[in-house]
């Protein structure tokens, strides 16, 4: 969800790019969610209820950053550990 996050600041304001970034067992690290869904809206949406993405991003908290703006990817486990994915399109 960092790179998420990340991806996120560096595309700001870009229309037409969407990420989808998640690890194939469904879960990021200790919580619930897969990874993220953005797109270059992502941190103005954030700001306009108040979210600094830059310090969820320094406080290593980009769930709860992402949490807030119903961007969360949330699978469930699925069994399988193959690898992260990042899937990026570009309209």
């Amino acid at each position: 969800m960092e790179l998420a996050l990340a991806f996120a600041m560096g595309i700001e304001g870009i229309e037409g790019v969407t990420l989808l970034s998640a690890g194939t067992d469904g879960t990021d690290g200790p919580t619930d969610a897969a990874g993220a869904i953005i797109d270059g809206q992502t941190v103005a949406r954030a700001k306009a209820i108040g979210l600094d993405s830059g310090t969820y991003l320094e406080n290593n908290d980009s769930y709860g950053f992402f949490k807030q703006l119903n961007e969360l990817f949330i699978t469930g486990p699925t069994g399988t550990n193959v690898m992260d994915i990042q899937i990026v399109v570009i309209g």
